[in-house]
């Protein structure tokens, strides 16, 4: 037993509740559990019980063993001076409130159907990467549609605390803060984290002097990246050198911390053609946030953002190795990446800032108009029975499998507490 499962227990009322009694032997009625409390105090709010014939309003606190109550220094808390009842697995000591009464207690072992705590205990310890696979699809199709939701908005509302985070650093620039986004989306996953501290380094009013010179803005981006080190024997990367230790020396640059990596990586992906399509990305617009806030179809950014490296990079995929030629420009998938990753978390950043939940409805709308990821999760979850028709499912089953199956947090999934409820 933990105390998370003996929340969910008490909370769905999963015991039986025929002739309940205090541990003193008074008659218990639970007339409404009370609302769970995630934050700092007693678990459950606004309990309302019938001990004898009087009515009490309050909180409740539960613990695997009444003991605990000691142990999590409640007695020292004035928040928990108004426990109404005392819910506890295993009632080993006697406690008492602040007039030296005991507190009114009701213990739980006796009468939870033991079915429950071994379906319990399969989820926890299943070898399988996804615990409930075997029962699955378990909810019905509307269920999961409004699973999916709920999981989704819960991811964008992680994405935002980030994105708020920035805005704070940057005086409540929304643009600086599309752009921090931008660059982690070009640098795709492997390097996601060295394209963000390059954005952070050259901050767009930086960006926008040099907007007109396309070479300039490459020498910046790829500067930064500590890509332009060493000799080079093509004029162009030489120029760019050039370029950017005259501009270095003028802003006080220094490169990033660490360079990105090419490892493993397909040549399309490879960092110097992603930063070199950035800084055309640059070039050719402007207010990019601004203009994305004015869109009325998604087809319109499709549209913005397909753009194509210059000439040079049309026979490079890296600053001092020839290839034949291959039109670098950005191409639909990684268009499809940047919308799922930075157009719509920050919309929904926005909306939550302003208060405006037209925009969350569009950032919703918008992943639902698009087409679902295809990996190895989502084939996984395809191969139970779970449907991935749009990016809004595909999103939502991603962040069902990393934060609810891989954490084993089955209790906050609505597939879990079916499960655990003997619904199936």
């Amino acid at each position: 037993m933990n105390e998370r499962l003996l929340q969910f227990i008490w909370q769905f009322r999963y015991f039986n509740q025929s002739n309940l009694q205090t541990a003193d032997g008074k008659s218990l009625q639970i007339i409404h559990p009370g609302n769970l409390n995630r934050n700092a105090g007693p678990d459950f709010s606004e309990a309302k019980i019938k001990i004898d014939n009087t009515l009490w309003v309050g909180n409740a606190e539960l613990h695997v063993c009444a003991s605990h109550w000691h142990l999590h220094n409640h007695s020292s808390d004035k928040n928990y001076s108004n426990i109404i009842l005392h819910v506890v697995w295993l009632n080993d000591e006697i406690i008492l409130d602040a007039r030296n009464q005991p507190f009114a207690t009701l213990e739980l072992q006796s009468l939870v159907p033991k079915i429950t705590l071994q379906r319990f205990e399969y989820l926890m310890h299943s070898a399988d990467e996804i615990a409930c696979a075997f029962s699955l699809p378990v909810l019905s199709e509307m269920a999961w549609l409004g699973w999916k939701e709920r999981l989704m908005t819960e991811r964008l509302q992680q994405k935002s605390n980030t994105i708020t985070h920035w805005l704070s650093d940057n005086n409540n620039n929304w643009e600086e803060v599309f752009w921090i986004s931008l660059c982690r989306s070009f640098g795709m996953k492997v390097n996601a984290d060295v394209f963000e501290q390059i954005a952070k380094s050259l901050p767009v009013n930086l960006l926008a002097k040099h907007k007109n010179q396309i070479h300039q803005l490459e020498a910046l981006l790829l500067g930064q990246a500590g890509l332009l080190n060493g000799d080079f024997e093509d004029a162009y990367p030489a120029l760019l050198q050039k370029e950017y230790n005259f501009l270095a020396k003028k802003y006080k640059l220094q490169p990033v911390n660490k360079t990105p990596a090419f490892l493993r990586m397909r040549p399309s992906n490879f960092p110097t053609l992603r930063l070199a399509q950035l800084a055309m990305l640059i070039h050719q617009s402007s207010h990019l946030f601004s203009k994305i806030k004015s869109a009325k179809k998604l087809s319109d950014i499709f549209q913005w953002f397909d753009v194509t490296a210059n000439d040079f990079w049309h026979y490079h995929f890296t600053l001092k190795d020839e290839a034949v030629y291959i039109k670098k420009a950005v191409g639909k998938a990684l268009i499809h990446h940047i919308v799922i990753n930075t157009i719509i978390p920050v919309m929904f950043a926005y909306a939550i800032n302003k208060n405006d939940n037209a925009w969350k409805e569009k950032s919703l709308n918008w992943l639902m108009e698009l087409e679902p990821e295809q990996n190895t999760i989502t084939r996984q979850w395809k191969s139970y029975g779970i449907t991935n028709q749009n990016a809004l499912h595909s999103q939502a089953l991603l962040h069902l499998k990393h934060f609810y199956c891989t954490k084993k947090k089955c209790l906050d999934c609505a597939v879990g507490v079916k499960l655990l409820r003997g619904e199936n």
